[in-house]
């Protein structure tokens, strides 16, 4: 049976089965080859609109969804927060909901508060992409990072993947940790215990609190910014302290395997969580997660959708890339 992109919203990984992370990653790969063209551009989303709602600091993320939006020849139109009704007092919702009258196919969201993307979701027709969540998820850098694994390792399910740092806080964590899980692989979170939830436990992932110990056994290393600005207490004595115990540099890979790949979602603490070294080293992979992020945006973009193209009309008389299709 071949598995079909059916949702309105990409909410979270979290919600999504073994078959639809296959067939996202599977989409993704399908459009990598768009940006590697002389034209970087294919009309599947033609005569659709995207609206980029960020209402939280990003560039990556933003940049990547621009793109993605633009390859897919979508039009796009921009919220910036700090010219937006909000400051005048308007609610996120009144603001979705004029967007929506606006006849907008597809709104990304970014927002500091977890939970307002799917808010709004449940509140419009428009189908609604959640671009990171307060501390909850970040689904679609999630997808980033299983995509970049399954191109440098030819599989996921079996490997051991460690993800280190600000687990309390991070949202890419949870994203990561349940779509690696689902696909088969051993999740491994690592950090000072203030900054790993012990709960994480009963869902499946392995806890660590010594760098060192689990360094060894790992395929995948994640390492993740501290997140200062969502601490509100003192989670770690001091950036030194953490970096001693808790930052990747040449001396502590000495001990890990010579495959060993190293992944950050950005952007990165040099010195913190990784040494320039590690960061611009032969094992490190971030700016290929930066490149798959619009191979992997365009395909969220583009399946989200296709889920809703039996009431729509046609996008454009050129044809447009064919849904990949995924063996379960």
């Amino acid at each position: 049976m071949t598995p079909r992109w059916t949702k309105k919203d990409f909410l979270g990984l979290e919600e999504l089965t073994q078959e639809e992370l296959q067939l996202l990653i599977a989409q993704a790969k399908a459009f990598q080859e768009v940006s590697l063209r002389p034209i970087k551009k294919v009309p599947a989303l033609r005569g659709r609109t995207v609206v980029l709602c960020f209402l939280e600091p990003s560039t990556r993320t933003r940049a990547s969804f621009e793109l993605a939006a633009k390859r897919l020849s979508a039009d796009i139109l921009q919220i910036q927060p700090s010219s937006s009704s909000l400051v005048k007092g308007e609610t996120i919702l009144d603001t979705a909901r004029n967007i929506e009258a606006m006849q907008v196919d597809i709104l990304v969201i970014r927002h500091s508060t977890s939970g307002i993307p799917a808010l709004v979701a449940r509140s419009i027709q428009s189908s609604v992409i959640n671009a990171g969540d307060g501390s909850h998820e970040h689904p679609t850098q999630g997808l980033v990072d299983l995509f970049t694994i399954q191109e440098k390792k030819g599989r996921i399910a079996g490997l051991n993947v460690l993800i280190v740092g600000d687990i309390l806080h991070s949202r890419v964590a949870r994203s990561d940790f349940w779509g690696l899980s689902k696909l088969g692989a051993q999740v491994t979170l690592c950090g000072p215990p203030t900054l790993v939830p012990a709960q994480m436990e009963a869902l499946g992932a392995k806890i660590s609190y010594r760098l060192e110990e689990s360094l060894p056994q790992a395929d995948v290393v994640i390492a993740l910014r501290l997140q200062m600005e969502r601490q509100q207490e003192k989670f770690i004595p001091s950036l030194r302290e953490y970096s001693r115990l808790y930052g990747i540099d040449l001396e502590k890979l000495e001990k890990a395997k010579p495959d060993l790949l190293i992944m950050h979602p950005g952007p990165v603490n040099r010195g913190v969580e990784l040494s320039p070294e590690v960061a611009d080293g032969p094992r490190s992979v971030i700016l290929e997660q930066v490149t798959n992020g619009i191979a992997a945006r365009m395909a969220v973009l583009y399946l989200v959708a296709g889920g809703r193209a039996a009431d729509r009309s046609p996008v454009a008389p050129e044809p447009s890339p064919k849904p990949v299709e995924v063996d379960s």
